[in-house]
């Protein structure tokens, strides 16, 4: 896939979704070599799980033209409650039966290969500062929007990763005190439940339960009212939906200012689908935390859409391979 000659050594990185397994081979410059993706059955529960991670690797492998004898390591990005110490899924919430599983322990027997594990937002963001929009930037944050919001935040090189393993959970900062919405993790008030593509479809539901309510998603299924449609209704002039995306920019802006007031780093990044509506949504962003920021900060960093998009997650997964057991990490 890449378009120079690639660079040695090379790691592997698999993507741990809910739905699919994301995998590729990534020599030392970040460039993917391969990239797969394979349905995760994640309801088959976590024996079968890890096999399928291997089964996805061993495709990625194959796909790049190497051998298994040159990839020195394997990174594993996932979601869920983690002990990335111990290798340890705990209780992920949309992998049912992968609970209190050892997936870096069984998935390094199975590919006979060093293997680390990293929360699946902190494995983006790595990527993004490997070789992606934060490339040459000291300090990253970035924002991953999708059914939820994932975030990853990278110092130095070094991931945030906290003590206990939730460093850089900044979906769930909370954004409304008293009588926020009811966040998927059950929290309320919780960014996520405002700003995720899964939010913004919700609030467009309960805006066109509202009889009065004039607005172009009417005469689509409401069924078909997801994010892709709200964005593409504002961008024909829907008053409705521009109201939604507006309201979007403004809570991420929130969530972006409080990390650039806490961490005061050099670039915030937003990828994952809802970037797809386009260079409009960004500068709405650009424009609130301007607003909202202190002068320096709103003055110095940057506020930019990620450059990665799907592969920033294996590629950042097998940035943390390279990380801990690259010439630089042994």
């Amino acid at each position: 896939m890449s378009e120079h000659e690639p660079t040695p050594p090379f790691y592997l990185g698999i993507d741990l979704g809910g739905t699919n397994v994301k995998s590729g081979v990534v020599d030392d410059m970040g460039r993917a070599l391969s990239s797969v993706s394979v349905p995760t059955h994640a309801e088959r529960g976590g024996k079968e799980g890890v096999e399928t991670l291997a089964r996805a690797g061993e495709k990625a492998v194959e796909a790049s033209g190497l051998t298994w004898k040159q990839i020195s390591a394997v990174g594993l990005g996932s979601p869920g409650t983690m002990d990335i110490e111990q290798g340890m899924l705990l209780e992920p919430p949309n992998l049912p039966g992968w609970e209190n599983l050892p997936v870096r322990r069984l998935l390094e027997e199975r590919l006979g290969v060093p293997t680390v594990l990293q929360n699946d937002g902190n494995a983006a963001a790595y990527g993004e500062y490997w070789a992606g929009a934060g490339k040459g930037q000291r300090s990253v944050v970035m924002f991953t929007l999708g059914t939820g919001v994932g975030c990853g935040i990278v110092v130095d090189g070094r991931i945030l990763e906290g003590r206990h393993s939730h460093g850089g959970e900044c979906g769930h900062i909370i954004v409304q005190m008293i009588g926020g919405r009811r966040c998927s993790c059950g929290g309320d008030g919780h960014l996520e439940a405002y700003a995720s593509a899964t939010s913004v479809a919700r609030r467009a539901h309960e805006a066109l339960a509202d009889p009065a309510v004039v607005s172009a998603l009417r005469a689509i299924d409401i069924h078909d009212v997801d994010s892709k449609a709200v964005a593409l209704a504002a961008a024909n002039g829907d008053a409705l939906a521009i109201r939604l995306v507006e309201e979007t920019a403004y809570y991420l802006a929130v969530g972006a200012v409080s990390l650039m007031h806490t961490i005061d780093p050099d670039i915030v990044l937003f990828g994952g689908g809802m970037i797809a509506a386009g260079p409009s949504f960004l500068a709405m962003i650009q424009q609130h935390v301007a607003r909202l920021a202190f002068p320096i900060p709103a003055a110095k960093t940057q506020v930019e859409y990620a450059l990665l998009g799907g592969h920033a997650g294996f590629i950042g997964a097998a940035g943390c391979a390279r990380a801990l057991h690259g010439p630089s990490g042994r």
